[in-house]
């Protein structure tokens, strides 16, 4: 039975609220793991979670997958292999602001690929939501004055996010030619292997030249963290809303990012809720109900 539409609107939001303390995580601990070790061992204990309950499907499924693993091969190349190493390569170097601004670029993305590929094209109450979506997120991120936004310049952390976001968003649109009898955590789990195989060269050759890290309770910590929720639990939960509700209605969920950062930032850096927060989360939270909402057929 097909699940409400709330559920998979719930799964997105919780999905966006887990990359949040991603981006947080990967920030706070840019000094003590490289970018691409931490991407590799967040993927490999991330199989390890899965491996107990994937291993029984892959073999159940291994003729369907067989049928399609290059498909899922070049799928892992932008979901797992490049998105998250490509952030945290950003976050070494860039703003915070930056970092939100250009990966907000993950819906604009979603909907030229997906017009370019498939000839898919935003309604006018689509487009209108990621338009006030997007002027809510500008509102946050420059504290209520955009003016600020002249000042603003790109770094090379900036072009890592750009290339993160179009990886992401190059996934989310392929996600469609998954086959629908592909056993989501079957499919997952063979992601992440062929992610880890065609990541290894980069991390050996990240290894040798800046070498590894050192295992404490932060960084042990902090691996269990992006492991479960950003990896394990955000994929599964992006993966079937994409499939229930489509890339581009999905991709609006992203504006939340800045939002999670806020409830994050209060809860504990001991932050105060200030007016152009709760201005900038009503403008998000608009253009997410006019994207989401359900559009009429005609009769």
């Amino acid at each position: 039975m097909k699940r409400p539409l709330w559920m998979a609107y719930l799964l997105l939001t919780l999905t966006v609220l887990f990359w949040a303390g991603n981006f947080i995580l990967g920030r706070g601990i840019r000094q003590m793991i490289p970018p691409v070790s931490l991407n590799f061992w967040r993927w490999v204990g991330a199989l390890t979670i899965l491996l107990p309950f994937g291993l029984p499907r892959l073999w159940r499924q291994r003729q369907l997958l067989f049928k399609h693993w290059k498909l899922v091969a070049l799928l892992s190349i932008p979901a797992i292999v490049c998105f998250n190493a490509f952030i945290y390569k950003a976050l070494q170097t860039t703003t915070a602001i930056n970092t939100t601004l250009v990966n907000a670029m993950i819906p604009v993305f979603i909907a030229l690929i997906a017009w370019a590929v498939y000839g898919e094209r935003l309604g006018a109450g689509q487009l209108t939501g990621v338009l006030i979506s997007f002027l809510g997120l500008l509102f946050i991120v420059t504290r209520g004055e955009l003016m600020l936004l002249k000042g603003l310049t790109l770094s090379a952390g900036d072009l890592w996010t750009l290339g993160a976001s179009f990886a992401w968003a190059t996934y989310s649109v392929a996600l469609r030619k998954r086959p629908e009898a592909m056993d989501p955590i079957a499919f997952l789990t063979l992601l992440i292997l062929f992610g880890l195989l065609l990541s290894l060269p980069w991390y050996l050759w990240e290894l040798a030249d800046v070498g590894g890290f050192d295992l404490t309770t932060e960084t042990v910590a902090s691996m269990a963290y992006v492991a479960l929720f950003p990896s394990v639990l955000s994929f599964i939960f992006w993966n079937s809303s994409v499939e229930q509700v489509g890339a581009n209605r999905a991709g609006i969920f992203i504006h939340l990012m800045p939002v999670f950062s806020i409830l994050l930032a209060i809860a504990f850096l001991d932050e105060r809720l200030q007016a152009f927060h709760v201005a900038g989360i009503g403008l998000i939270f608009s253009g997410i109900v006019l994207t989401t909402w359900p559009r009429r057929t005609g009769g």
